[in-house]
């Protein structure tokens, strides 16, 4: 299975949007036969759902009970970097830019998405700003 950016964005996005009470764990069970399920997107299999939501795990980038359910995830909350990654790449045109830019050059790795990102935001402040950073 390949590794879709998109779909990361659009389940960090759901994930930092769930109401919960500090220190709870949640547990996402990805129904293959319920097309309204919560963490369904349009386009995307609950199989490919699954091992994107495992990658995000795997990334560091969300704080899970330790053990993992059959099917889906057990989440507690993003971590430091999940929140900074999903801030770099939560703007619809600062996540365009970034796609295109990376596909320009042949990849779309996570740390060239992230250092793409951060740079577009660092470029949107210096000419809001004047300020170089």
């Amino acid at each position: 299975m390949t590794r879709d950016m998109d779909l990361i964005r659009e389940l960090l996005l759901k994930l930092e949007a769930i109401p919960m009470r500090s220190g709870a764990i949640i547990n996402i069970w990805l129904d293959k036969n319920n097309p309204e399920e919560e963490f369904q997107i349009d386009g995307f299999t609950a199989e490919q759902i699954e091992y994107h939501l495992h990658l995000i795990d795997e990334a560091g980038l969300i704080i899970g009970s330790g053990s993992r359910p059959r099917m889906g995830i057990n989440f507690k909350s993003l971590t430091w970097d999940g929140h900074d990654f999903l801030d770099s790449i939560r703007s619809p045109e600062v996540w365009r830019q970034t796609k295109s830019g990376a596909l320009e050059v042949g990849g779309l790795t996570f740390d060239l998405v992230k250092d793409l990102a951060k740079g577009y935001i660092k470029k949107q402040i210096e000419d809001k700003t004047g300020i170089s950073l």
